[in-house]
């Protein structure tokens, strides 16, 4: 039985669950999981029940809780130093752990107007002006880390990093809204869709019995 546990929101939404659950799966280190369904009449009770912070995810390893996506994710990686969830490269390093932080406090527009839903398409919904500058900063911004730091594999410094793992909602918004993307990005994106853990999420999440109304057509 592992001693890591970590506690999920809804996996067909949590956009912020999916980061270190990705990270964690890219280790190998065995963990349980706890799924609690958002926006359900007891979601808040039972997420302090583990979370003074009354929040997910949250990371129970023995006596420690850890309650922040990007601080399990830094923790994962020194737990397992041999799967390099950041790049070697100091330079590589420094824009890995500065892309992962912009993406932690940025982009709220898109994150307002693009929820993160596993269950529906609705391309087009959401677009607006603020929103298509965030979605411009992140295209571009893939672009840059694909162009300098690429070499190697499909994801933003060549191997999987933290910062996939930061961006992987993203790119499940892009797919939910059908947003249209260049060839660098479509290609970026769809090197994450086709992760094993990221199918195994998604699937996961598709056939939750939990659904939250945002809005628009249903598949």
């Amino acid at each position: 039985m592992s001693d890591l546990t970590l506690i999920l929101g809804s996996k067909a939404y949590s956009s912020w669950s999916l980061r270190p659950w990705l990270a964690l799966k890219q280790t190998g280190l065995p963990f349980a999981e706890l799924v609690i369904p958002l926006r359900q009449p007891d979601t808040r009770a039972r997420i302090l029940e583990h979370s003074p912070a009354g929040k997910v995810p949250v990371l129970r390893h023995g006596d420690l809780t850890v309650w922040d996506s990007l601080a399990i994710c830094e923790y994962v990686a020194e737990l397992a130093p041999e799967a390099a969830l950041w790049p070697a490269d100091p330079a590589a390093r420094a824009i890995a752990r500065a892309v992962s932080a912009e993406m932690h406090a940025g982009f709220q527009a898109l994150r307002s107007s693009m929820p993160m839903d596993l269950k529906r398409r609705a391309p087009g919904e959401g677009m607006t002006d603020a929103t298509a500058t965030d979605i411009a900063r992140i295209t571009a911004l893939w672009a840059d880390c694909r162009a300098r730091f690429g070499e190697g594999g499909p994801f933003l410094f060549g191997r999987f990093s933290i910062a996939d793992a930061m961006y992987a909602p993203v790119v499940t918004r892009f797919d939910t809204y059908a947003v249209a993307l260049d060839s660098t990005a479509r290609a970026y994106a769809d090197a994450v869709l086709a992760l094993p853990a990221m199918r195994d999420w998604t699937d996961a999440g598709r056939a939750e019995p939990w659904t939250i109304d945002f809005g628009g057509p249903k598949p």
